[in-house]
């Protein structure tokens, strides 16, 4: 089947008409191939500028619709309902933006005139290669990846959680809190910072609908929006967390110390710790890298192996 374009440029009042010379870029329209009706009008988004673009699908068997106008975040949708309304499949539709990229970013008319034309064109050109679409059901998981447990989201996983959806919140530190639970205080109110991230942090640790994920990073997302499979590298805390009860003992049998990332490097911790005294989980972790920190650190050389495992038993 041949193709029937139309071509319609908006004025937008003085937005584009101020700049660009409409009817110029009609008549320049009107020579391209395949463009059997090309017109101007002030506002294309009203309701007469709609309608006319039906009455020619209607009259002129219009197949294609090419409007030059403002941003397609704004009245894409708009057109294209115009379009289903006529009988058209709304994506033989293709918008130019001739506002936001011409007439309002171009001092110069001629210039601006020139670039209307350069992209009216070419949204004519790419028009007829568009195919009809139809939008289709899919069924979507209803379960929540967040990712990071700062106090956004934090946040956002109780709002989802208490909306009756499976969350699942990532958080690669051993606690989560983020940022916030470092500060004092809050700008601008100067408000504590604890009295609000603490609630939280505990509501998070009792809401069914969460399960939280610490010492873990994203590593790999597959599928499509509403249909994900998700990995999440997971590392070991070297804790039996089901049984620690957060009690310290094992940090005050630690010998080794590190620096304390939690206090930007400013002090220390032993390799045995709990990342801040209201962390949540409350659970201790072990520092264990490629050998135990404790081994690693001796002066004396001394393999302390033991020491690990009896942390690792907290």
């Amino acid at each position: 089947m041949s193709r029937r374009i139309g071509f319609y440029i908006c004025h937008c009042g003085t937005n584009i008409a101020g700049k660009v010379r409409t009817d110029e870029v009609v008549h320049f329209a009107r020579t391209l191939k395949d463009v059997t009706v090309a017109r101007d009008y002030k506002f294309m988004c009203s309701d007469p500028g709609q309608e006319m673009i039906q009455k020619d699908i209607r009259e002129l068997g219009l197949n294609r619709v090419v409007v030059a106008s403002c941003s397609p975040r704004l009245h894409e949708k708009t057109f294209q309902s115009a379009c289903q309304r006529a009988g058209l499949n709304p994506y033989l539709f293709q918008m130019a933006c001739v506002r936001e990229h011409c007439s309002w970013v171009t001092e110069d008319v001629a210039e601006a005139t020139h670039k209307a034309k350069t992209l009216a064109a070419a949204a004519i050109q790419r028009v007829g290669y568009h195919q009809r679409l139809h939008a289709r059901e899919a069924k979507v998981h209803p379960d929540v990846l967040v990712v990071g447990a700062g106090i956004a989201g934090i946040q956002a996983s109780l709002d989802i959680a208490r909306a009756d959806h499976r969350v699942y919140l990532v958080e690669r530190h051993p606690s989560i809190g983020g940022h916030m639970v470092q500060f004092d205080k809050t700008f601008p109110t100067l408000d504590c910072a604890a009295c609000i991230s603490t609630p939280k942090t505990v509501a998070i640790s009792q809401e069914k609908n969460i399960e939280l994920f610490t010492l873990s990073e994203v590593t790999d997302v597959s599928g499509f929006v509403g249909n994900y499979t998700v990995t999440i590298r997971r590392r070991a805390r070297y804790v039996m967390e089901d049984r620690c009860t957060g009690c310290g003992l094992c940090a005050e049998a630690c010998p080794v110390e590190v620096p304390n990332e939690f206090d930007e490097l400013l002090g220390m911790r032993k390799a045995a710790y709990r990342f801040f005294p209201q962390a949540v989980p409350i659970t201790f972790a072990v520092d264990k890298k490629d050998r135990a920190p404790c081994v690693t650190t001796c002066p004396a050389g001394i393999n302390v192996q033991g020491y690990v495992q009896l942390i690792g038993q907290g």
